[in-house]
């Protein structure tokens, strides 16, 4: 079976080496599995202690040609998104010029197995909107990461951000909206960073989609393709009570109306999970992901086999949906079709 793994994650290390050169807070180390160990801040609870196998596609597509099919990746950034905004604005561009041309070069390497999403510092619109075109219709790539919080601040909504959101729907890309460690780091401390990686980084991704509607930023940019992380957070579970108290945002439509626009993956550790998600959003809006190297592919494979799904289904799941949703091509394809929009903001 051809498999296309929506969420999968690969940093570059060479990125990770100027981190650890990095004198203040966001920085990184060397450790002892030959990883990198990285804090945001003084103090925090070191939560990414990466492995090797996070800075090495060899090995990573290694693994995946085990698994008994043909998988080709969505590479998308994942925690890590809120770096380019934690740090100041013009060094927050330089460091994400340098992650999307390093995504690049590896979509080109792997043309046809590898698709990879920009990264794009929220701090100011205008860097913001100048890193997106260059990444876009310059570099080639095929989307844009969206962290659950602009540095420490929850606000993804602010009004300033604005062009950019439209600019995003106006390019026809898909943006991962991804929870980062940031704004339920502090409240959910303790118990080895446990309880934040349970319920933190559920409840953010969920309150940043939620401000995504209730903003009105879904209502006013309709073409904008927002696809949500680990099955849509708490949301789908939700959904009720968005409907009850999101009546006195006064948008034209229940939100669960703007949420069901949305996209999702099948990270959830349990079956029950994955098979709530096919059910909220329908088959067409659900795509096969792992979050690799965080969770093992084997084991989500081995859930989803539960699930009992029909041959026609599992073609939609595991890889038709994903070309269609994410609007994957052949790179050199791909640069000809967004060579149609002059980029309006460099």
């Amino acid at each position: 079976m051809r498999i296309l793994d929506s969420h999968f994650h690969w940093w570059p290390r060479t990125f990770f080496e100027q981190l650890c050169a990095r004198k203040d807070f966001p920085k990184a180390r060397r450790n002892a599995n030959g990883g990198y160990d990285y804090w945001r801040k003084e103090g925090s609870t070191g939560l990414l202690n990466l492995e090797p196998e996070w800075f090495d596609l060899e090995t990573q597509f290694a693994y995946m040609d085990r698994l008994g099919h043909q998988v080709d990746v969505v590479c998308s950034i994942g925690p890590l998104s809120i770096h380019f905004s934690d740090i100041p604005a013009e060094e927050g561009r330089d460091a994400a010029m340098q992650w999307n041309e390093e995504m690049a070069g590896a979509q080109r390497k792997y043309s046809g197995r590898l698709w990879a999403s920009a990264a794009v510092p929220l701090v100011d619109t205008g860097i913001a909107l100048e890193v997106l075109d260059h990444a876009i219709c310059k570099l080639g790539l095929m989307g844009v990461n969206l962290p659950g919080s602009v540095g420490n601040d929850p606000r993804i909504d602010a009004e300033r951000l604005e062009p950019f959101y439209s600019r995003v729907a106006e390019l026809g890309i898909p943006m991962f909206l991804h929870p980062t460690d940031a704004v339920f780091q502090d409240v959910l401390e303790g118990y080895d960073g446990a309880l934040h990686l349970t319920m933190g980084r559920v409840m953010e991704v969920s309150v940043a989609a939620s401000r995504l509607i209730f903003s009105g930023i879904m209502e006013r940019h309709p073409n904008l393709k927002i696809v949500m992380s680990h099955t849509g957070g708490a949301l789908p579970y939700q959904s009720g009570r968005m409907d009850k108290n999101g009546a006195r945002v006064r948008l034209p439509h229940p939100p669960s109306t703007y949420m069901k626009r949305m996209f999702t993956d099948t990270v959830s550790p349990h079956s029950l999970g994955m098979k709530f998600a096919i059910e909220y959003y329908g088959i067409d809006n659900v795509m096969y992901g792992t979050d690799y190297p965080c969770w093992d592919p084997a084991a989500a494979l081995k859930l989803l086999d539960e699930l009992d799904l029909s041959d026609t289904d599992k073609e939609k799941l595991f890889y038709g949906n994903a070309k269609r949703i994410l609007g994957l091509r052949a790179p050199a394809e791909a640069c000809v079709d967004q060579a149609r929009s002059e980029p309006a903001h460099i």
